[in-house]
Parts: C-alpha cells; sequence; structure tokens
C-alpha cells in the first residue's frame, strides 16, 4: 500500500476556493489500495511549503499534482520542483487536462515524471501498484500512462472510458475544514460547488472536455445526487450551488430524475448548458427547473 500525497496547487483565491472535487473522487477510487492525503493550495497560501515538509517526514510514497493550464501551471511546477528538491527519488505524478492534452510538454520538465492521460483513478491505482511492488515491467501495460524511459517519453495506449459514477456518498471527510469552501455568491451566502456528471458527448475543437472524455457522458443515480444535495444543504448548511458539470442539460431525458431531485431540494443553481438544449425542453421539465430554482446557465 502506497501513501500518497494528491495537490491541488493555487487557481483562485482563497474566498473562492470551492471543493477539490476531482481529488476527492480520485482518493475514493484509490482505496482500499492505497492511502490519500488531500492539500489544497486554495485554502492552504503556503502549500508548497507544506508538502515540503510532509515530504521530508517521510509521510507519503509518491506526490500527484493535479494541473489545468493557465495560472495554475506555474502553480504546479513550484511545488512540484520543491518536492523533487526535498527527496529527489520520489515520484511525482501529474494529472489533469495540462497533461491529458500535452503530455509532451509535461514530461519534460524534470520535475515530472508521469502524466495520466484522460481520467485517472485507474490509471494512477496501477500505477502506484507498480511503483509499490517496484515491477517497472508493468508500466507499458498502464493505459493512458505516459511516462518517462532511457531518456525518451513514451505514450501507452488510451484508456477505454469508465463510468465514474462513486456508490458512496460525498466525501467531505475528506477535507479538514468543508465548511471553509462555502462562499458568498450571488446565488446564495453559503455557495457549495458541486459536479454531477462527468464528460460530453459532443465533440467541440475548441474544448479539453472532448480531449479528456472524447464524447462520453456518466450520469449519477437520482439517488446518489438526492444523499449529496441533503448532506450539503442538512449536514454543511450550504444554500446554493454551483454545478461543474461540464454539459448539464445533456439529454433531457437522462436529466428529468435529477431535476426532480433538484426540485425537491429547491438550492438556488447555476450550471453549464448549450442554448439549443435549453430551447427544446419540453414544458415538464421548464416546471421543474423553475421549480428547483435555476438562476443562471452559463
Amino acid at each position: 500500500m502506497s501513501r500518497i500525497l494528491l495537490i491541488n496547487p493555487t487557481i483562485t483565491a482563497k474566498r473562492h476556493a470551492r471543493f477539490p472535487l476531482s481529488l476527492m473522487q480520485l482518493a475514493d477510487s484509490l482505496e482500499p489500495r492505497h492511502t490519500s492525503r488531500l492539500l489544497d493550495g486554495n485554502l492552504d497560501r503556503d502549500f508548497v511549503a507544506t508538502a515540503t515538509r510532509l515530504v521530508r517526514e517521510g509521510q507519503v510514497d509518491a506526490v500527484g499534482v493535479s494541473v489545468m493550464g493557465g495560472p495554475q501551471l506555474p502553480q504546479a511546477l513550484r511545488v512540484s520542483e520543491a518536492v523533487r528538491a526535498a527527496a529527489p527519488m520520489l515520484p511525482i505524478i501529474w494529472g489533469g487536462y495540462f497533461p491529458t492534452i500535452f503530455p509532451e510538454a509535461a514530461l519534460a520538465e524534470d520535475c515530472v515524471d508521469f502524466a495520466i492521460r484522460a481520467q485517472g483513478g485507474n490509471a494512477c491505482a496501477e500505477l502506484l501498484d507498480a511503483l509499490d511492488a517496484g515491477d517497472e515491467a508493468r508500466l507499458p501495460t498502464i493505459t493512458g500512462l505516459s511516462w518517462k524511459h532511457a531518456g525518451s517519453v513514451l505514450h501507452n495506449a488510451e484508456r477505454p472510458f469508465a463510468d465514474v459514477s462513486p456508490p458512496r456518498p460525498l466525501s467531505l471527510h475528506r477535507l479538514e475544514n468543508p465548511r471553509a469552501y462555502l462562499g458568498h455568491t450571488c446565488l446564495g451566502r453559503r455557495t457549495a460547488g458541486y459536479q454531477a456528471s462527468v464528460g460530453c458527448r459532443f465533440r467541440c475543437t475548441f474544448c479539453g472536455v472532448a480531449r479528456m472524455f472524447r464524447g462520453k457522458t456518466a450520469l449519477p443515480t437520482a439517488q446518489r445526487l438526492d444523499q449529496d444535495l441533503t448532506c450539503l444543504s442538512r449536514t454543511l448548511g450550504a444554500d446554493s450551488l454551483q454545478f461543474y458539470d461540464h454539459n448539464f442539460f445533456d439529454r433531457e431525458e437522462d436529466m428529468l430524475p435529477l431535476l426532480e431531485v433538484m426540485a425537491g431540494h429547491r438550492l438556488p443553481w447555476w450550471c453549464y448548458a448549450r442554448s439549443d438544449a435549453l430551447v427544446g425542453l419540453s414544458s415538464r421539465s421548464w416546471a421543474l427547473v423553475r421549480q428547483s430554482g435555476l438562476r443562471m446557465a452559463y
């Protein structure tokens, strides 16, 4: 069993921090084979020093860094370089949109050993299995992995899309202070970030989601959505939601059960959507949208 430190480098002001949902789900998918600790640079503004201390204390066997292009990229480099200086032999793994779209650029950095393309849960678990066993012969068999070997960068085969809707409720226990992620917005005083589905069936050439999910979508069950919204509102005290689904109103027949759940909770919310999908909604769906409290679709 490996201990991996999962890092979300700083990308926004502290007051705009939202749950690091991708790392929370990644940590869920690694258990019970490996244990995870989350470090969020949006709350810990000295996260590079924190990561360095944990590494020097020998509390981790590998470091995983979630990387978006733009302002998060230099922060990801900063923490990766600090970890490499503190523990030169510790494996450093990058995942997320940037290494998915630009694996060559990611692995051109001396402080990056592995890049995981597209969905990372299973690929990261298999990589940690191989590193834990000291079995480099397994590395070429891990789909979705790019890595360095004998001075070259190797790109393994693409990993098939996996329905990643986890069976367990939102893992807020992984966060030191979940309420710190509730922000004051135009929707409410305690707005929570949430993502119900992942992926998008459209393949727009300008969009990184198309490269990440290749036209596939995974939706939650209505029961799972109801559990999470109940936890966020009644347990945590959230009074509104920002949905980060890549395309919330993808297919009306798929979204109806989710809209029915949201109409029961009546939490003001915001989401991404295509205008053609909104125009084509039935009167029944629009009634549920109004009842649910949708305030804005981007």
